[in-house]
């Protein structure tokens, strides 16, 4: 544990890693470099990553969030958020001449490729998510009449497949690993053959914090996770916080959503954010609290990141162009 100060009457706990991973700050910088690159108004598909502050912040910059793609004016630019598309999504911006970027997260894409993968093997692909989820979406969209959503041990019971013997689970990057897992061992005694994907398919940001809360959690009379309401990690978060022994916790967008009333005899505070969340957003909640005595900030580390991943294809092409004609003037 790292002090910040020394006065233990009252302290936070304050979880790390926490807040942006390697795949939200890709899709952040896609955004601003499009923004720089190509000058506003750039089209964003759905929100870039689930957090209200990222979204607003990109908007007073010049991109317009859009549900659909034929929302987007022909011949303009758009990015694919980090949560990724289905291919027929790729095929409606190439029909409207769309520049596209696609900004989908390195480990969704994983999740895709071994969608098609197993499809084309004639697996039952079994996708453990929620429904309506913006990544579950596409990721169907790769072999929907291979796909089966299962979301949650309750839904083992309504899996119909083809052939029990060609049965492969996969899942969601942003789920709790514990239920994830209470899934598949459902789902194993339901199919004693089914496949395990090649690798864990919830991605390391989300477990990392995960197994971040819990080591608060227990220690913790409160724990407030910092990320919005669409936020399925920042929700997971709030979740295993309660499983692993908090007191309470809840889930906030800003400082000003906290309230007095959930300090009443607590003495400890747990503080994390999700995974799409910028870390200006955790300070003003530190500062909220800070200012009703709980001043004493000790950080609980359980991991280390150092994982980056590199832009878009596509925008790395048209930024190496202009510093090639650049430097030819």
């Amino acid at each position: 544990m790292d002090r910040m100060t020394a006065d233990t009457s009252r302290r936070v706990l304050l979880a790390a890693p926490r807040g942006y991973c390697a795949g939200v700050d890709r899709a952040v910088i896609t955004v601003e470099k499009a923004l720089e690159q190509y000058g506003a108004p750039v089209y964003v598909r759905k929100q870039i990553v689930h957090n209200k502050y990222v979204v607003q912040t990109l908007e007073k910059k010049g991109a317009i969030f859009v549900d659909e793609t034929e929302e987007v004016p022909e011949g303009a630019i758009v990015i694919f958020s980090a949560h990724g598309v289905a291919p027929v999504v790729h095929q409606e911006a190439a029909e409207r001449r769309l520049a596209s970027i696609d900004a989908t997260c390195p480990l969704v894409t994983k999740v895709h490729k071994e969608a098609v993968r197993f499809a084309n093997d004639d697996y039952d692909i079994l996708l453990i998510g929620h429904e309506g989820h913006e990544e579950v979406i596409g990721t169907m969209g790769e072999a929907p009449e291979r796909i089966h959503l299962v979301d949650g041990p309750a839904d083992v019971a309504n899996v119909e497949v083809k052939d029990e013997s060609k049965v492969v689970w996969l899942s969601q990057t942003t789920l709790s690993v514990d239920e994830t897992m209470e899934t598949v061992d459902a789902l194993k005694t339901r199919f004693p053959g089914l496949v395990s994907p090649p690798s864990d398919d919830i991605c390391y940001a989300t477990q990392n914090r995960q197994v971040a809360v819990k080591q608060i959690a227990a220690d913790a009379d409160l724990v407030i996770v910092v990320g919005s309401r669409n936020s399925s990690n920042s929700i997971r978060l709030v979740e295993v916080a309660l499983q692993a022994g908090a007191g309470a916790s809840y889930l906030v967008d800003f400082a000003e959503e906290c309230q007095d009333a959930w300090l009443e005899g607590v003495t400890t505070v747990g503080v994390t954010s999700g995974a799409s969340v910028p870390e200006v957003l955790v300070e003003g909640v530190l500062e909220w609290l800070a200012a009703r005595g709980f001043a004493d900030v000790e950080v609980v580390r359980s991991a280390q990141e150092s994982i980056q991943f590199s832009l878009p294809k596509e925008l790395r092409r048209d930024l190496r162009a202009e510093v090639a004609a650049g430097e030819s003037r």
